[in-house]
């Protein structure tokens, strides 16, 4: 059950996306805007695409905005919302039991270049000292960018996909 609480420790604790919205006890969306707030400063990081952090204000501010509104709402009204996760997460256990064989092909490529991507950049850690100085440089950039090539070509098939999708879609129409 949603309570009212303080104006003022709502404020303080939607500053942080999520925060505020668990105060007031609205645990799944509280955690749906942590949960993508620091998500998306680790994805970030990890594949060193610094651009991606120009979604966090946005993300801060809607969070924000939102405790806010929620916390204006008289008691009637705030009993009346439904706490529910963001892009509903929880309909995620409700997916096809056989999602996995019909993209098997996927996730298997998706999990054989992650795994080929963590083993060789430990092996090339071990053997950094072995190395010439050139081509452990040369080796070391393309493993930095090795995650940033993966998502944008990742991105870029999702693209095709989408156009070409789009199109089967107008010549079915016509």
């Amino acid at each position: 059950m949603v309570k009212k609480k303080g104006k003022f420790l709502t404020f303080i604790f939607s500053m942080l996306p999520g925060a505020g919205h668990m105060y007031m006890g609205f645990m799944k969306i509280g955690l749906s805007f942590m949960s993508m707030f620091f998500f998306l400063i680790f994805l970030s990081s990890w594949i060193g695409i610094g651009e991606l952090l120009f979604i966090l204000p946005l993300i801060w501010f809607y969070s924000v905005f939102d405790c806010a509104n929620k916390a204006s709402l008289n008691d009637n009204e705030l009993l009346l919302l439904e706490d529910k996760y963001l892009f509903s997460i929880d309909k995620l256990v409700t997916l096809d039991k056989n999602i996995f064989e019909k993209r098997r092909l996927v996730i298997g490529i998706v999990l054989l270049f992650l795994g080929i991507y963590l083993v060789s950049d430990n092996i090339l850690n071990i053997l950094h000292p072995y190395i010439s100085t050139e081509f452990g440089s040369v080796i070391r950039n393309f493993m930095r960018k090795a995650p940033q090539i993966i998502i944008g070509v990742a991105i870029v098939t999702l693209g095709v996909k989408l156009i070409m999708g789009k199109k089967k879609e107008r010549e079915i129409d016509a």
